[in-house]
């Protein structure tokens, strides 16, 4: 099996692609040992010692070093990791009961009568932000509009990113600002 690595523009962040799907549906982020308490994978990369987070994408893992980590002590380590799970076709995450399973709210309460504004920033993240973002080793998330402010929430290698600001302000919020004229400003929670 052969595990493809690719740069991501965090520099503290590599995405690891493994040639075959990771989630089948959405995306999870880890910012810590105890969440990652969930997946045996995430668990196992926590486990090297030198990591702080890590991001399953649809078909790649992105793993973030910690401060002082060196990625070539680190990288051999998460791909051994990453090899022994995904050749052994072990379980992505834990069997468990509902009992342990918190719901984020998905966004601040939104005005009603913003309903199709909402759609069209939805989609618009949907279709053209998050495709970029992922090819990153990343993901963004809607999480709210309210009196024209946008808020998302940016994930994996996105999350922590020296360019993440820039991302919001020179692209995305240029794009929804473009295409729809309520949106004045995107803030990232």
């Amino acid at each position: 099996m052969l595990i493809e690595t690719e740069t991501t523009p965090n520099p503290a962040t590599l995405k690891f692609l493994p040639g075959r799907p990771v989630m089948t549906g959405g995306t999870r982020d880890f910012a810590s040992p105890e969440e990652a308490e969930s997946s045996p994978l995430a668990e196992a990369l926590f486990d090297l010692g030198d990591v702080e987070g890590v991001f399953f994408g649809s078909d790649f893992v992105s793993v973030t070093a910690a401060p002082g980590g060196d990625w070539r002590d680190l990288k051999p380590n998460v791909l051994s990791v990453l090899l022994d799970h995904f050749s052994g076709d072990m379980p992505l995450f834990r069997a468990g009961s509902a009992a342990g399973i918190a719901i984020e709210d998905e966004a601040p309460l939104e005005n009603p009568e913003d309903a199709d504004i909402v759609s069209q920033i939805k989609e618009l993240i949907d279709t053209r932000v998050r495709p970029a973002v992922a090819n990153d080793g990343g993901d963004i998330v809607y999480r709210g509009f309210q009196q024209g402010t946008v808020f998302l929430k940016m994930q994996g290698a996105c999350s922590g990113c020296p360019s993440s600001t820039a991302t919001l302000k020179q692209g995305i919020e240029q794009l929804l600002k473009y295409y729809v004229p309520e949106v004045t400003e995107v803030r990232a929670v």
